[in-house]
């Protein structure tokens, strides 16, 4: 048997053909130098153009008070929820593609979605504590997440095909209720409710931040800390627990990490798809199988990807939800990536 240092790494270091190591540390560069670029573009640009004189002047409180209103109250809230949100959704995609060993696992496939928005159109509908609508959907989503988990225990723990099927199944059951309440509301309720369907980062300040973040950054750290269980689980069930791995505990590890950066995204954000299922894709293709490195690009990868999207979404002259946009980049790139994937797979 092969030590557990060496099989924690892609088969591409063992056998020396590829640099791993210095392959992660220049797509980690990249994607750095990538956000911050994104990062500055979506602080000059918009309906009001900032100079980066003016934009230096305003980060010192200096300048003209409307550059320093739109920079401080508008945009920065604004890119620091794309980055919290996108960072959350990004790693939540990789943790669970890693746990289920399915490449086309994303965050809502334990019912995250469906719970968060039952709970937020039902809010949104019956126009019932409104402003609470965010911390009702993060407790919709992780009670969802916790039924699902109910429905995928067996007799030996937790059956990845059971908690599969069981998300599904949740899922179809709510988001039936979500339509159902969606057609007894009125117009206006129905756009509230359709705005946080599609997702957008419209109009979110410091305060819908520092609900969150702090969970947020706490799970982006403990999903860092799990990069080794997901390293055994992807050897096999069976070799993992010969090297001394609790599958059940690790899934539920993984799984409770997973679900409240999914659910803390979609209470800053509403529900934005593609990003927790594309951005780990990309990574793998870069990086490799170890989620040493796949866990934090995952992020990293995410707050870019996000960020861009809700730069394209507000250059037009009129603004778009970012989960739209997120939707017409994402679809096309998940298609390539996937063709790729299988391409590089039935190559000799």
């Amino acid at each position: 048997m092969l030590p557990v240092n060496v099989c924690f790494l892609p088969k591409s270091s063992r056998d020396g053909s590829l640099p791993v190591e210095l392959r992660s540390q220049l797509t980690a560069g990249l994607l750095a130098v990538l956000l911050s670029l994104t990062v500055v573009l979506a602080l000059v640009h918009g309906s009001v153009s900032i100079s980066l004189t003016e934009l230096w002047a305003a980060l010192r409180h200096q300048g003209l008070p409307i550059h320093e209103t739109i920079l401080w109250d508008l945009r920065l809230p604004r890119i620091a929820a794309a980055l919290t949100v996108g960072a959350a959704l990004g790693m939540s995609g990789a943790l669970l593609q890693g746990m289920l060993r399915n490449g086309l696992a994303d965050p809502f496939i334990l019912g995250i979605s469906a719970g968060a928005g039952l709970v937020a159109i039902a809010f949104l509908t019956l126009q019932v504590l409104v402003p609470w609508v965010p911390l009702a959907a993060w407790a919709g989503a992780l009670l969802t997440t916790a039924l699902v988990y109910g429905l995928g225990r067996g007799a030996n723990g937790l059956v990845v095909e059971r908690l599969i099927l069981g998300g599904v199944a949740v899922s179809s059951l709510l988001g039936a209720v979500q339509t159902t309440l969606l057609l007894l509301a009125d117009d206006g309720r129905i756009q509230m409710a359709l705005n946080w369907l599609i997702g957008s980062l419209n109009g979110r300040g410091w305060s819908d931040l520092r609900l969150a973040t702090p969970y947020v950054v706490l799970a982006l750290i403990g999903g860092c800390l799990l990069s080794r269980r997901l390293n055994l689980l992807s050897l096999g069930d069976e070799l993992a627990v010969s090297l001394g791995l609790s599958l059940t505990r690790s899934r539920l590890l993984i799984g409770g990490v997973a679900t409240l950066l999914a659910a803390g995204a979609v209470s800053i954000a509403g529900l934005i798809g593609f990003v927790g299922l594309v951005v780990p894709h990309g990574v793998r293709l870069l990086v490799g199988a170890d989620y040493r490195w796949i866990i934090p690009l995952s992020a990293l990868g995410g707050a870019w990807v996000l960020t861009l999207a809700d730069l394209v979404a507000r250059l037009g002259a009129v603004e778009l939800p970012v989960g739209a946009v997120m939707a017409l980049l994402g679809s096309p790139l998940f298609i390539w990536l996937l063709y790729r994937r299988t391409t590089l797979l039935s190559s000799p």
